[in-house]
């Protein structure tokens, strides 16, 4: 990166952090520090619950994923708004009403204290650990394009998000988190709006559009019925409801964002403003991803977007078999570039004929695309059998370095950094509340003073912190980082959302029962993942992982009804 690029990617760290601890200095109480003093507005409150969930994995991997699959990740919010619409019926007038800290100090009231510590543990460990991702996930990605250590980025981000999460609390990341969703958004419109002005000169805007529709990258809604299909209409409006229910509910992340709220109005306003505004931004990130695409049908894109790992295999003895592939990936680059010229010519002319036979002719060139690629990746593997073949994450970022002005590229970086920023700082907080009020001031220390237990969440907000950094710097790759974070709170967000379930609507379920329930279904969900991920399912079993939301929550108030039964008996 240039001189520029660095000033502007420092500045606007240094600019967030500095206010983030400026403007929030001085926390005299743990109201304040915990809940910001219940003075955050609705529409402050809908950019931080926005800021929260869209993460850097938002950022890098979505575009990438719209570049391999197409538009069809959005339906995987189609759910949301449904489910902003039942929180702010049902849970949001119950938490006001009890003055919570945490969410699950409502389940002591409703059953008892040790469903409220199982269902706290359970938040921590799975946040505890998608906190990790959240750091983990840029850094690998931004430190290999950057050229820096990985451990040190690791670290650079974490010690960045302590600084004013510890100093400010909750108050800090609702104000830091406005200036860092102004960042993050207003870079990425004017990255799409710089890779639509760099297609080439005779394809229009509405070519480009012709392109990725007949290439099957618009393919937004699918309305086919496949359990083990992740991303359709069907489980966007049912597997992932019971995600963002659990999500937006029962995570202590969320749930702290809309309590700082001055009343019930406010906070609803807050839930519905991302229900309304939260697909039209991921459309519009995934939309940005398509166009990158249609801008590397016209521009030949590296044949693996990785390049520590493309540098890797041809400096190895393989680096013949590599130039072989390379040679004919251009060859078929070039030919395809120009079938796609002439089926936006014939789209022009309205000779259908043309089109047909030029998108049959670039779709089967795209399928030797793929299958180079594959070989290409099969290379890397060979050259280190531990590599990461899959370079999803890379794509949008590999754009921005190579082709964006120079100021461009310090402000996407920027907004990389912003976004991890965003997201750690409120997992840092809610476990740091979680931790405090549900197991240390509940269980463990009782009767110590008001100035006591603010300093113990701000050390459990740096220790937090550290195991993290220390998670961070031992993960490693999923298949997809943002599938990598939806896979891990399926894996326990489902059993949570059951207990809530339990509280919420089902009277006759007491405390042992629905503590007994929830363990049972945890363990099925875990089992149901292990037989799916070693392909041992039969074939009733066999499902994609956002369907374990709707599994665990079931399981829940199906075990709870008969292990009540049994105990009533």
């Amino acid at each position: 990166m240039s001189t520029i690029d660095w000033i502007v990617l420092l500045g606007t760290l240094a600019f967030i952090v500095i206010y983030g601890v400026w403007k929030t200095r001085g926390s005299k109480n743990l109201e304040s520090y915990l809940k910001g003093d219940n003075d955050a507005k609705w529409w402050g409150i809908g950019i931080s619950i926005m800021a929260t969930q869209a993460s850097a994995i938002t950022f890098l991997s979505t575009p990438g994923q719209a570049y391999t699959d197409g538009m069809q990740f959005l339906q995987f919010y189609f759910g949301l708004p449904i489910a902003m619409i039942i929180l702010s019926v049902t849970f949001i007038p119950i938490f006001y009403k009890l003055k919570v800290f945490t969410a699950y100090e409502f389940l002591e009231s409703r059953f008892d204290l040790k469903t409220r510590s199982l269902a706290a543990i359970l938040f921590l460990v799975q946040r505890g650990l998608a906190a990790g991702i959240t750091i983990y996930a840029p850094a690998i990605i931004l430190s290999t394009l950057l050229g820096w250590n990985l451990g040190l980025t690791n670290v650079f981000i974490g010690v960045l998000v302590i600084a004013y999460t510890v100093s400010g609390g909750t108050k800090a990341v609702t104000q830091t988190q406005k200036q860092q969703m102004a960042v993050m958004m207003g870079g990425m419109i004017l990255a799409g709006i710089m890779v639509i002005s760099m297609l080439p000169q005779d394809i229009r805007f509405s070519d480009a559009l012709h392109v990725a529709g007949k290439m099957e990258k618009l393919n937004v809604v699918n309305f086919n019925f496949d359990f083990n299909d992740r991303y359709n209409f069907w489980s966007g409006i049912t597997a992932a409801l019971f995600l963002f229910m659990s999500y937006f509910g029962t995570d202590q992340s969320q749930v702290q964002r809309y309590l700082t709220g001055k009343s019930i109005r406010e906070s609803r306003l807050g839930l519905m403003m991302n229900g309304l505004l939260k697909v039209p931004m991921q459309f519009i990130i995934l939309f940005i991803g398509v166009m990158v695409f249609v801008f590397y049908q016209f521009n030949q894109p590296p044949i693996f977007f990785n390049k520590v790992q493309k540098q890797n295999v041809e400096q190895s003895v393989y680096a013949d078999d590599f130039k072989a592939i390379e040679e004919e990936y251009t060859a078929v680059f070039e030919q395809k570039k120009e079938a796609l010229k002439l089926m936006v010519a014939a789209v022009n002319s309205e000779d259908e004929k043309g089109v047909d036979e030029n998108k049959t002719k670039a779709m089967n060139l795209q399928t030797r695309v793929n299958e180079l690629r594959e070989e290409t990746k099969a290379l890397v593997l060979r050259v280190d059998p531990k590599a990461e073949t899959n370079d999803k994450d890379y794509i949008f970022m590999t754009y921005v370095m190579d082709y964006l002005p120079i100021g461009m590229i310090g402000l996407l970086f920027a907004v990389m950094f912003s976004a991890a920023m965003s997201s750690t700082a409120s997992e840092l907080n809610a476990l740091a509340s979680t931790t405090t009020i549900d197991l240390y001031k509940r269980s463990i220390n009782k009767k110590a003073d008001e100035t006591h237990y603010l300093k113990s969440s701000k050390w459990f907000t740096f220790l937090w912190g550290a195991l993290a950094i220390l998670f961070a710097t031992t993960a490693s790759l999923f298949e997809n980082l943002i599938q990598a974070v939806n896979y891990l709170g399926s894996i326990f967000y489902g059993t949570i959302l059951g207990i809530f379930v339990v509280a919420f609507y089902a009277k006759k379920i007491k405390g042992n029962a629905v503590f007994v329930a929830a363990l049972l279904a945890e363990i099925s969900v875990i089992t149901i993942d292990l037989l799916n991920r070693y392909e041992m399912a039969p074939n009733w079993l066999q499902m994609g992982y956002l369907w374990y939301n709707v599994v665990g929550c079931l399981l829940v108030v199906i075990f709870g009804y008969i292990i009540q039964a049994i105990i009533k008996k």
